[in-house]
């Protein structure tokens, strides 16, 4: 049998939403997000993933660690060990979907450079800029889980099939 997962429709632009198995959902302005403590991701040449053609420089983005949101809406956890099977997905406002795992970005090197990005070289992003922008900076090429326009982060907890 096969599931088919509906999207649901984007939230207001500009604005992230954390919903799913969260303990509180949240929804985060720009201004929001630049109160949290910031950290800055190092610039990168942005490829085509398939065919590895240069598209752009990209300078520093300065944002928040997805890590850092996700804690603050609190993890489920009403199963001892629930929230290791969380998985998390990142959805844009034109639908793109990428994905991390509770592991991936908690038991990695890899959560430490997910970045929810609201500047860029030092310039503020607005929405006109695409942000918020979701950058996995530790990806070998990481246009894949590069995503403007952020609407919400979603989490799932996967269940053992019996």
């Amino acid at each position: 049998m096969h599931s088919v997962n509906v999207i649901t429709p984007p939230a207001v632009e500009g604005t992230l939403v954390l919903n799913g198995r969260f303990q509180r959902e949240q929804s985060l302005d720009l201004g929001q997000l630049e109160r949290y403590e910031s950290v800055l991701a190092r610039p990168f040449d942005l490829r085509c993933y398939t065919t590895n053609r240069f598209i752009r420089r990209v300078e520093p983005y300065r944002g928040v660690r997805l890590t850092t949101l996700i804690t603050a809406a609190g993890l489920p956890n009403d199963v001892p060990g629930e929230f290791k099977r969380t998985v998390f997905m990142a959805v844009g406002h034109d639908g793109y979907v990428v994905t991390f795992s509770w592991h991936e970005l908690f038991n990695t090197p890899v959560g430490e450079h997910v970045l929810v990005a609201y500047e860029c070289g030092g310039r503020a992003l607005d929405v006109e800029d695409g942000a918020p922008i979701l950058f996995s900076g530790a990806d070998i090429l990481p246009a894949p889980r590069h995503v403007k326009r952020l609407a919400r982060i979603e989490a799932h907890v996967l269940l053992a099939s019996a």
